[in-house]
């Protein structure tokens, strides 16, 4: 994959996907998000795939304290992210123990086809409804 078309991957994302969860009170930077709530932060993490032009969507929950780490370390509430939560769901998985949709653009070649992907991210998450991360633990 070449690094070009990571970068337009990423901007693809930013451009369609940040304002969305910026309107949606989601804090944080590409590729880590999270959303403080009245019970839990909401964390939103895209993780690219390190062999070639896909990326995964995980989402997670946590405390409004933060996390404590196996080893000890405390993750504020501003710097949490999905990737310190040992349960995480995949966007586009049913259950946690099943891998999500991984979001293919090995093959885009323009920047609409870029910001194709991220449209199909866009449909599947939920995030205007403040419990949907929380009710996909239930």
């Amino acid at each position: 994959m070449s690094i070009n078309k990571r970068k337009m991957m990423d901007n693809a994302l930013k451009k369609i996907l940040v304002p969305v969860l910026r309107k949606l009170e989601f804090k944080g930077s590409f590729p880590h998000f999270r959303r403080l709530n009245e019970n839990n932060i909401d964390l939103i993490t895209f993780q690219f795939n390190r062999w070639g032009g896909s990326f995964i969507v995980e989402l997670a929950t946590c405390s409004t304290d933060g996390v404590t780490m196996y080893f000890g370390e405390q993750v504020p509430p501003n710097k949490v992210t999905a990737h310190c939560i040992n349960k995480r769901f995949r966007l586009g998985a049913q259950s946690e123990e099943v891998d999500g949709i991984w979001f293919d653009f090995e093959n885009a070649k323009t920047e609409e086809d870029f910001e194709k992907v991220a449209f199909r991210v866009l449909a599947l998450l939920n995030v205007t409804d403040r419990l949907w991360i929380s009710n996909l633990f239930s």
